[in-house]
C-alpha cells in the first residue's frame, strides 16, 4: 500500500498564528485550549484563515474472533445490531451528529452478517470478522492493507466532496481487547496496565480478558515487527480501515477528530507509521475504558474533554467539535488590538 505522504509543520506559519492569536483583544494565553486549536487547525490547513467545512463522521464497524473467549459481555451479534441502530437513527451518534451538524457514514468493514444490499451504509465488508487471533493473526497481510485502503478511498471521496474535518468513531464487539493488545505492543506496557473492562466485565471477567491478550501477545511476538504487523496480527478490520481513513485525511490537511480508547488505538497505530501524523490529530475525550489515559500520555496528546464517556461510536468526537468551531471562529472573527483600538498591556 502507498502511505499517504503527510507534510510536516510549517515554522513559518506556526509563528504568523500565533502572532494572530496573541494580537487578539485578550490577555496572552487568556483563551487557553481554543489557542491551541486554532494554531493547530491553521497549520493543518497551511492557512491564517481556516474554515472548516462539512463535518463527517465515519463508523466503522467490525467483528472480532476473538469475542469466541468470551472476553466481552455481550455477543458478537450486537455488532450487526448496532448497525441496523445506526441506519435507523436511534443510536447516541445519530442524536449528536445530527446536533452538531454532521453528515454520518455508517461503513461495514467486517461485520458478520449480511446487510440489504440497499441498506444506507458503505458496504466495504474484506472478511466477516477477523480469526481468533489468540491461535491465528487476526487477518491477512492482504485483508490489512484492503481494509486500509478500503478507508483511504472513503476520505478521498469525501475530500473531493468538499470535507476538510472528520470524526471517526467505531462499533465492534470484542475489540477493546484487540485495542488493548495493539496498545500493548506498540507502547511497551504490560498487558494489566492496558486492559480495561469494556462493556464492563467484572473482576474475574477482566483477569480472563487480561490472560488471553497475554497469551496471544506471547504467541505472535516474533512477527510483531512493525506496526502494520501489529494491526495484521492483533487488530481488527473497522481499526485497520480507520487506520488508513485517518493517515488519508492528514495526507489529504483535513482535521482528524479521534473518539476513545479504541480509535486512539487507531491513532497510535497511524503515529508508527506516520510519526508526525499527530500534527493533524485532535483528541476528543480522555475515556473511561482503563488504559486510555496511558495511552495518550505515550502520544503526549492532551483531550479536550473529560466526560467520564465510554460508549464509542465517535460521540465524543462529535461532541468536541463545537470547540472547535469556537477556535476557528474567534481566530477569524475576534477583534485585534489594532482594529479594536484597544491598548496592550506593557508587561
Amino acid at each position: 500500500m502507498h502511505l499517504p505522504h503527510i507534510n510536516p509543520v510549517d515554522i513559518q506559519l506556526a509563528e504568523a498564528l500565533q502572532l494572530k492569536i496573541n494580537q487578539k483583544t485578550k490577555p496572552l494565553g487568556a483563551l487557553g485550549v481554543l489557542e491551541s486549536l486554532a494554531l493547530k487547525v491553521g497549520l493543518i490547513q497551511q492557512s491564517l484563515h481556516p474554515k472548516l467545512h462539512h463535518p463527517k463522521a465515519f463508523i466503522f464497524a467490525g467483528d472480532h474472533g476473538i469475542t469466541a473467549e468470551n472476553i466481552s459481555l455481550f455477543p458478537q451479534a450486537v455488532t450487526a445490531q448496532m448497525v441496523l441502530n445506526f441506519v435507523a437513527g436511534g443510536a447516541a451518534i445519530n442524536v449528536f451528529a445530527k446536533q452538531m451538524g454532521f453528515d454520518l457514514e455508517i461503513v461495514d468493514a467486517g461485520v458478520n452478517a449480511e446487510f440489504a444490499s440497499n441498506l444506507p451504509i458503505q458496504h466495504k465488508k474484506i472478511a466477516k470478522g477477523t480469526q481468533n487471533f489468540l491461535y491465528a493473526p487476526a487477518m491477512s497481510n492482504a485483508q490489512c492493507l484492503a481494509a486500509m485502503q478500503g478507508g483511504e478511498a472513503l476520505i478521498s471521496k469525501s475530500v473531493a466532496q468538499g470535507s476538510n474535518v472528520f470524526a471517526f468513531g467505531e462499533m465492534g464487539i470484542g475489540n477493546t481487547t484487540s485495542a488493548a493488545a495493539i496498545m500493548s505492543v506498540l507502547c511497551g506496557l504490560s498487558v494489566h496496565a492496558c486492559t480495561g473492562r469494556g462493556t464492563g466485565l467484572d473482576n474475574q471477567g477482566l483477569l480472563h480478558k487480561t490472560a488471553v491478550i497475554e497469551a496471544a501477545i506471547a504467541k505472535h511476538q516474533p512477527a510483531l515487527s512493525s506496526p502494520l504487523a501489529v494491526l495484521t496480527h492483533l487488530g481488527g478490520l473497522e481499526i485497520a480501515m480507520m487506520v488508513g481513513a485517518m493517515l488519508s485525511a492528514a495526507s489529504h490537511q483535513c482535521v482528524v477528530i479521534v473518539d476513545g480508547f479504541i480509535c486512539s488505538a487507531a491513532a497510535l497505530v497511524a503515529t508508527k507509521i506516520q510519526p508526525n501524523f499527530l500534527d493533524y490529530c485532535v483528541f476528543s475525550h480522555a475515556s473511561e475504558e482503563s488504559g486510555h489515559q496511558q495511552m495518550l500520555q505515550h502520544m503526549d496528546a492532551r483531550p479536550i474533554l473529560d466526560l467520564n464517556l465510554r460508549l464509542g461510536e465517535g460521540t465524543g468526537a462529535v461532541l468536541a467539535y463545537p470547540l472547535l468551531q469556537a477556535a476557528v471562529n474567534f481566530l477569524n472573527e475576534m477583534a485585534s488590538f489594532e482594529t479594536a483600538k484597544v491598548s496592550q498591556s506593557h508587561a
